[in-house]
């Protein structure tokens, strides 16, 4: 395999749910953001909006509103998503799906195009490498309409601007890890030689 500073920068990117509540910093942001801004898009339109939340009670109530509309199938003990960081459906006393992140970017994308969605995914996707090669945990979270489906949902899509014909997509939460989270990392340093091994049986 041929390694380079990209490809060993997808290599080590993680989904990351435990941050601290230090905010990330402005030059950090707008290289994220700027990053997302270079993905590639249907016919170069170019068309998906990215709206960034730090308000704490903002992200707190929008967060809280999507997990009361999750209704997916709870994790057991073989099926799961994260032991080391679960998300909500590993753990039911997790009330926040924004896992506390204290930067949220929403994707919002056009109703009636045909690759909207993928549009907003391949940004996203932008944006989490960028984020890993900054040193910013990040975590994908989808079905974002769901955080609006609520009168406070609705006033806030209002007091940001959306326009009508667009929905959200997903989100992206960015923080710095939690300290704890730095012996998770380290932990992962035999996968590739795991993920080797199945591969060679």
């Amino acid at each position: 395999m041929i390694r380079n500073a990209v490809i060993d920068n997808m290599l080590k990117r993680r989904s990351i749910r435990r941050f601290r509540q230090e905010q990330i910093s402005e030059e950090e942001l707008a290289t994220i953001l700027q990053a997302g801004l270079y993905a590639p898009s249907a016919g170069g339109r170019q068309g998906v909006i990215f709206v960034v939340s730090q308000d704490k009670d903002t992200n707190e109530k929008l967060g809280r509103i999507k997990k009361a509309h999750f209704h997916g199938r709870m994790s057991t003990a073989d099926v799961y998503v994260s032991k080391e960081q679960p998300s909500i459906a590993d753990d039911a006393s997790i009330k926040n799906a924004f896992y506390d992140a204290p930067t949220v970017i929403t994707l919002f994308a056009p109703r009636k195009f045909l690759y909207a969605e993928s549009d907003a995914c391949v940004a996203a996707e932008n944006m989490l490498l960028a984020a890993t090669s900054l040193g910013v945990g990040s975590c994908y979270i989808g079905s974002a309409w769901d955080s609006f489906d609520d009168p406070f949902g609705h006033a806030t899509l209002r007091r940001w601007g959306v326009r009508t014909d667009y929905y959200a997509v997903l989100h992206v939460g960015l923080g710095y890890l939690n300290d704890g989270i730095l012996l998770f990392f380290l932990s992962l340093g035999t996968m590739e030689q795991t993920v080797r091994r199945k591969v060679n049986k």
